[in-house]
């Protein structure tokens, strides 16, 4: 054994010695006496038996059941506010507007706030991967620096590419933000929460979800730059291929609901204690893939690629604008998890629990972690190229989609006529679509090329024929 004393290694810059001699939140838990310990578990323990006890017997008194009050759907209380505007007699008018202000603004106050600390959580969430800090030098843990960000933006000069179309150039950065937020319009957050509960909402979600194109579009054709032309029209081809399966995919959920409202869709899934993602499992995943693409979200943002010389559509711009591109891919991931968690997670519902914790938080629930399955792919899957995309949604995703939805029909078709008990019928057709789903994609990837077992790689062209390897071998021989 050695006498001499071990040298512990400097961190290799001060800001790293810095972060190093910070005391993070586990370590001062662990530096508290015992009894502070004990005590501030007791209390937060007595704190949340308290609260929750005093909550669950109002509850099963009734006392908030159809009040203004009731925290548990907070539509009541607006509804009851537009009945007592009509009661004025200034005209329906007043209590439309007043009430319709209520919701966009509680919708526009929620995606802010996610736009907001969306980015803080995905920064500190892919450090987590990666092994690494994320943001922590601004704020408490950081917390501030999507506020930094913005600051920072907001000061950039903003450039205009000579020849561009000063009009057209300045509309994207607002325009691409309006389906965004449009498409929460008919999300439902409980029985009384739907800001526009129309039954065509289906096809209004796809619609609305559809116009990101054109704002993409603009941004690449009214900048002047051919590189950023080219970006637009690839993003433009991969979204509207990939807008196919997804409609498809919705197809199988109004066949088997019967509805194409979302408010219904949810309630069929609460009705028959069940989510549609046991029942449709393809579909569930082919609308999430498609969306991923529609959305331009890692690992399959060809719009932004670090191994491109360019950013794509957005290569112009820059300052704040740009970052309203960065910024609405965030806010389509909430809409994305929104649409997920209530076509095929059941919404606001789960199993009873409504009854007891607010639907909307049980909404968020899913919503977030929808993102967190988002957050993870990003972290983990390399990027796709665009011809494997392009490749994947017509000779893949569609064909199979399209016999999905004949299957479904005559599926829905037996169970119409089946009179058995709901949870046979329904776990015989989810047990059954899990199977089917698993051979036709198995078989279908077969067909068209792709095997199961390892292939082996192919040398690069270049190296093989044009020098590479061949150049080693005659310096060799």
């Amino acid at each position: 054994m050695s006498d001499q004393p071990t040298t512990v290694a400097r961190p290799a810059t001060p800001m790293a010695q810095q972060i190093a001699e910070h005391e993070t939140l586990l370590d001062k838990i662990r530096n508290m006496s015992p009894a502070m310990k004990a005590g501030q578990l007791t209390f937060f323990i007595l704190t949340n038996v308290v609260m929750n006890g005093v909550i669950g017997y109002l509850l099963i008194d009734g006392f908030f059941d159809g009040k203004w009050y009731d925290f548990r759907d907070l539509g009541i209380g607006v509804g009851k506010l537009g009945i007592y505007l009509d009661g004025l007699g200034a005209g329906p008018w007043l209590a439309y507007w007043v009430t319709a202000l209520i919701g966009a603004l509680g919708i526009i106050s929620f995606v802010g706030g996610v736009l907001l600390i969306g980015s803080w959580v995905e920064r500190r969430m892919l450090a987590r991967f990666q092994i690494r800090r994320g943001p922590n030098r601004v704020g408490p843990f950081g917390l501030l620096q999507p506020i930094a960000d913005a600051l920072k933006l907001l000061q950039k000069e903003v450039l205009i590419p000579r020849g561009a179309d000063r009009f057209l150039y300045f509309l994207p950065p607002v325009l691409i933000f309006i389906p965004a937020i449009l498409a929460w319009g008919p999300v439902p957050w409980n029985v009384h929460m739907t800001y526009l509960d129309v039954n065509v909402g289906v096809l209004y979600v796809i619609a609305i979800t559809s116009l990101g194109v054109l704002a993409i579009f603009i941004a690449g054709w009214s900048s002047n730059n051919h590189y950023a032309l080219l970006g637009a029209m690839r993003t433009v081809a991969m979204m509207i291929s990939y807008e196919i399966p997804a409609s498809l995919s919705l197809l199988t959920v109004v066949l088997l609901t019967g509805s194409l409202r979302l408010s219904e869709i949810v309630q069929w899934q609460a009705d028959h204690n069940t989510w549609l993602i046991f029942l449709l499992p393809f579909a569930a995943f082919t609308f999430f893939f498609a969306s991923t693409a529609e959305i331009n979200r890692t690992p399959i943002d060809i719009a932004e690629a670090e191994s491109e010389i360019v950013a794509g559509y957005h290569t112009e711009y820059s300052g704040m604008k740009a970052g309203l591109f960065l910024a609405v891919e965030l806010g389509n991931a909430m809409v994305v998890g929104a649409l997920v968690a209530t076509l095929f997670l059941g919404g606001y519902t789960a199993f009873g629990l409504q009854e007891w914790v607010p639907g909307y938080l049980i909404l968020f629930a899913k919503i977030g972690f929808i993102y967190f399955i988002l957050i993870w792919l990003r972290a983990t899957l390399p990027r796709f190229r665009l011809d494997q995309l392009m490749k994947y949604a017509w000779k893949f995703l569609i064909p199979i989609s399209i016999a999905n939805i004949g299957i479904v029909a005559v599926e829905v078709s037996i169970l119409a006529r089946w009179d058995v008990e709901g949870i046979i019928s329904l776990g015989t057709f989810g047990i059954i679509n899990l199977i089917i789903t698993v051979f036709m994609v198995r078989g279908w990837a077969r067909a068209i090329g792709y095997g199961s077992g390892p292939e082996a790689a192919a040398r690069p062209t270049l190296t093989t024929a044009l020098g590479g390897l061949k150049a080693v071998e005659r310096v060799g021989s």
